[in-house]
């Protein structure tokens, strides 16, 4: 990237379930707080980039009804659970093409306990019914499900499981047991709660082999980042300078052409991609991270990016785990926030909420949590349908110079 683009402020509400709220006042509260972070007002922002999946016509203009209707620029991002990574995307470029000097990237959700990534028992024809604490599908017959998303991302566990050694039940089990286990120092995460690996492999079978807390809730919730030029910031007063964190790569891939290939092979080429060009455009390498937030949508689908992020040699994603590199105090702390399977997943917040975890590392302001001299960070999301397309949004952030 040429001028560097700076997150300058970042803000969430906690993901949860809010009966008594909109999702569009969920994102005013992000919004504000972020402004508020940022040092910045509504009469600043030049560009507004929305996600939100629940309503996507206009939601943008609906929310600057809440924060302030400034007649600027406003962006509606749907691109399935990359939505909240897109419109972060779609702010910077704004910056970047010399639209506005400062952009507002929001996602917000509101997601109930609709089911499992948002299907429910509303579709008669469906056959599948929401049920537990989660809001998670179960199939009715014990059958897996590989048309809705539990069954999908299982079937890509066990593939991955197939074609290399050193992975099984265990393995993708010591995912949920760790982000579990970070969660509980996530005052914002939805579920707070450590399990034992023991109660995790016990637990109901959603689709082989994701148990329920192998598996993301559904959640509602916001999150919001403002971004500047790099001109803008050095009009703010010092201390706000140094809080500033560089935006090194921002990148969003979508499927790829490969002949004769499944879904599977492209969702793994595509953030592959994604991942290659963002270490390039930063020239950073995966040895230089200090904290990853990815798409943990289920425990087998964040084995699998270990791989596709290049965290792990090719095919070593199991002992990538075994190792306790991921864990908060590992080598490449992964998901400390929770990751989706324990902060949530409200879909278009998601990847905006990515951003606001590794920000706050990167400022020193994780409290508990905090990975200590963190200086680099990457965020990943990855959206899509099981028969349509997909995208994947890479974001590579560095701590500014003191």
């Amino acid at each position: 990237m040429s001028e560097a683009v700076w997150v300058v402020g970042a803000a969430m509400t906690r993901f949860a379930r809010y009966p008594d709220k909109e999702a569009v006042h969920l994102g005013a509260e992000a919004s504000l707080a972020a402004l508020a972070d940022a040092g910045v007002s509504m009469g600043d922002v030049g560009a507004m980039a929305v996600g939100y999946m629940g309503q996507p016509n206009m939601a943008g203009q609906m929310l600057q009804r809440h924060i302030g209707q400034t007649g600027t620029a406003v962006y509606n991002v749907v691109n399935g659970c990359a939505t909240g990574g897109t419109a972060v995307r779609t702010a910077i470029m704004a910056v970047k093409a010399g639209e506005c000097d400062v952009a507002l990237a929001v996602g917000m959700e509101k997601m109930g306990k609709a089911g499992l990534l948002g299907v429910s028992d509303r579709a008669a024809d469906a056959p599948f019914e929401p049920s537990g604490p989660y809001g998670a599908v179960m199939p009715l017959e014990g059958v897996l499900g590989t048309n809705l998303m539990p069954g999908w991302f299982a079937l890509s566990g066990t593939e991955y499981a197939y074609k290399h050694g050193g992975v099984g039940f265990a393995q993708f089990a010591r995912v949920a047991e760790k982000n579990h286990a970070h969660s509980a120092l996530n005052p914002l995460a939805q579920y707070q709660t450590a399990f034992t690996l023991d109660e995790i492999m016990g637990a109901d079978m959603i689709s082989y082999p994701n148990t329920l807390p192998m598996c993301s809730p559904t959640s509602d919730g916001a999150a919001a980042v403002v971004v500047m030029s790099d001109a803008k910031l050095r009009t703010l007063d010092l201390a706000q300078q140094r809080r500033a964190v560089k935006v090194s790569a921002s990148i969003i891939t979508s499927d790829p052409y490969a002949d004769g290939c499944d879904v599977q092979h492209d969702v793994d080429t595509l953030t592959r991609n994604a991942a290659d060009q963002a270490y390039e455009a930063a020239g950073l390498g995966p040895d230089d991270l200090n904290l990853v937030e990815l798409h943990d949508c289920f425990a087998t689908a964040e084995l699998c990016h270990y791989d596709n992020l290049r965290l792990c040699e090719p095919g070593g994603a199991g002992d990538f785990i075994d190792s306790g590199a991921p864990w908060r105090t590992g080598r490449i702390p992964v998901n400390v926030s929770g990751g989706l399977l324990s902060k949530g997943h409200p879909i278009a917040a998601t990847g905006v909420a990515n951003i606001y975890e590794v920000t706050t590392h990167l400022r020193g302001e994780a409290g508990a949590r905090q990975i200590e001299g963190a200086r680099v960070g990457l965020t990943h999301v990855l959206g899509g349908g099981v028969t349509g397309g997909w995208a994947s949004v890479v974001h590579i952030l560095e701590r500014a110079a003191s």
